[in-house]
């Protein structure tokens, strides 16, 4: 299958408005059957491909060094297996002004708040550098918490992927992409909001990095995973490969190696659609290798489905 006319990878780092319409009559010209007869069935999941993860500043405000050719190569698998994937799946960071990863929820002791990527420990609270705006029980909880579980310090992140923005939606020819898809295999899309609890960090697709019980997403995502469990074959890709996708990653072996470990021999880690945020390069290899050594198998975009 070749890329229809209408894309042109030249515009994968574009704002414009997609041609839904166009995007479905094109796939719905190609169509062969429908996505409910594969076999093997593949799902295709895609991690947080924003705006504003993807584009260059100032559109992107999150800005994945890589991420533009990490998206194209992820349209181009698309439009090359239309035929062989049976479904999509995409996750989209979603964001609210106070959440406790944001400048907004803290404050020192002349009422400034912090700079974008400053990192916030519980001893920085504790010796009173900084201090919750809201929730001061809560807040140095999660950081207790947060260091000794997940054996993370708090990042403090520049506004981003938030509600009602367009940098929160996905790159619109990736948008047209899965519309393409929709058409040629009368396939529904899925699409997974996360990150929408302001009490907690929300890295991974299927979990926060501290749970928060007064939530009813504030645990692990069982019904989405057992979802993905279902398909013969789960191929992934998105950004940031060392944040978001690392830790849907550890959340999905952790889940699976407990309770159904032939699952992660189904991962399918698309190696190429995928950039970590500088500085986090070396971190982030060792823990695909590890993934890897577990059975999560390493590919690229051109290699054939399988």
């Amino acid at each position: 299958m070749t890329t229809p006319t209408t894309y042109n990878r030249n515009q994968v780092g574009q704002m414009y408005d997609p041609d839904f319409q166009a995007a479905y009559q094109n796939g719905l010209s190609n169509f062969q059957a429908p996505a409910s007869k594969d076999s093997p069935r593949v799902l295709l999941w895609l991690i947080d491909v924003q705006v504003d993860f993807v584009f260059p500043a100032p559109t992107g405000r999150l800005t994945v060094p890589g991420a533009i050719e990490d998206t194209q190569r992820t349209i181009e698998f698309i439009y090359h297996n239309v035929h062989n994937i049976t479904q999509i799946a995409a996750s989209l960071d979603t964001h609210t002004p106070f959440q406790i990863f944001y400048p907004s929820w803290w404050k020192d002791t002349n009422d400034n708040h912090p700079q974008a990527y400053t990192v916030i420990t519980a001893d920085d609270v504790r010796q009173g550098r900084w201090q919750p705006v809201t929730e001061p029980v809560w807040s140095i909880r999660y950081l207790d918490e947060l260091e000794k579980d997940a054996k993370k310090q708090l990042m403090i992140w520049p506004f981003h992927c938030m509600e009602g923005t367009a940098g929160r939606a996905l790159v619109p020819a990736l948008s047209e992409a899965i519309m393409y898809h929709s058409g040629a295999r009368m396939a529904q899309p899925t699409y997974l909001t996360k990150g929408t609890i302001a009490h907690t960090e929300f890295y991974s697709v299927v979990e926060p990095e501290v749970k928060y019980s007064k939530h009813p997403d504030g645990g692990l995502n069982t019904r989405f995973l057992d979802m993905v469990a279902k398909f013969d074959l789960i191929y992934v890709a998105g950004q940031a490969r060392s944040h978001c996708v690392l830790e849907t990653m550890n959340s999905t072996l952790r889940h699976f190696g407990q309770t159904s470990p032939e699952v992660i021999k189904k991962l399918r880690f698309l190696d190429d659609c995928t950039s970590s945020i500088p500085s986090f390069e070396d971190a982030t290899e060792k823990q695909i290798q590890q993934f890897a050594a577990q059975g999560m198998k390493l590919v690229n975009a051109a290699d054939p489905i399988g």
